[in-house]
């Protein structure tokens, strides 16, 4: 059959064979960050939103007939009080599960950082961080408290933890892991940058991690928190101190890609519309919106 090929790669013909991908399809599942958090009231402010869980592997057992279900995971909102982000939702490939990321803390030692995939960072006034779920991510960061060291009268909350990475405890956003199932390497599942509190308002602010991870609000909202980025994984950002209207981020929503040799049969059946590409030597299917697939 002739494909037309996305994401830049170039017309081909496929002939397909009888062969089924039996045990060998490999897959990447990435699910929906976490929210960033948000403190409205005092000198706190909100910790970044966790990624996304994600899991990535080889041979996966196919059984002929059977459908395979696809689940995309949606990103958590970002608070809009002084409590902790939304966590994200699962995504899902068959008997494959990665946890929705943690949302970020808030302003208050109650609105602590929530666990996921990868934990929310701790917000501001004793908000503690959320761990990460073991081979999926890593745990929030804390909170910088107020240091000469950094900045007088400086506080930043905790980062989002990434795939990669820990948050850290200025803000920045856990780096996430590179995939090339593509055939392209690409950057999955960064942790959200955590908001800012200075004094005197300023354009600082906690950077997200590599993978999607929004970036964190300054104090006085100079520099807004920005949103996860969509199909990454990626955690928003947190709330920037002195917002009487929160500025926070959404956790970005996750993804599903499997692929397997081009010289097996093509599924016999998809839904949820998957991007299909065929790229060195192998046959791909994205799904950005849920679905299923039968081989």
């Amino acid at each position: 059959m002739s494909q037309s090929l996305l994401g830049g790669l170039l017309t081909g013909t496929i002939n397909p064979l009888t062969s089924l991908p039996t045990a060998s399809v490999e897959y990447l599942v990435v699910a929906g960050g976490g929210g960033g958090g948000v403190d409205q009231w005092s000198t706190g402010c909100g910790g970044g939103g966790g990624a996304g869980g994600l899991l990535t592997g080889t041979g996966y057992t196919i059984t002929p007939g059977s459908a395979i279900t696809v689940t995309i995971g949606t990103g958590g909102a970002g608070a809009t009080s002084s409590v902790s982000g939304a966590n994200g939702q699962n995504s899902v490939f068959g008997s494959i599960t990665a946890t929705g990321g943690g949302g970020g803390g808030g302003g208050t030692s109650s609105a602590n950082g929530l666990s996921g995939g990868s934990g929310g960072g701790a917000g501001g006034n004793g908000s503690s961080v959320g761990t990460g779920t073991s081979g999926q991510g890593n745990n929030g960061g804390v909170e910088a408290a107020q240091s000469s060291n950094v900045l007088p009268n400086a506080y930043f909350s905790g980062g989002g933890g990434g795939a990669g990475s820990a948050g850290n405890s200025f803000g920045g956003g856990g780096a996430g892991l590179c995939s090339s199932i593509t055939g392209n390497r690409v950057f999955y599942a960064g942790g959200g940058g955590g908001g800012f509190y200075e004094i005197t308002p300023s354009g600082i602010y906690g950077v997200g991690g590599g993978g999607g991870g929004g970036n964190g609000a300054s104090s006085g909202r100079t520099v807004p928190a920005t949103s996860g980025t969509a199909n990454t994984g990626g955690g928003g950002g947190g709330a920037g101190y002195n917002s009487t209207t929160a500025i926070t981020g959404n956790g970005g929503s996750g993804i599903v890609i499997i692929r397997y040799p081009a010289n097996c049969a093509p599924p016999t059946s998809t839904t949820g519309n998957p991007q299909i590409l065929y790229n060195n030597g192998y046959q791909i299917y994205i799904w950005t919106s849920s679905g299923s697939v039968t081989f």
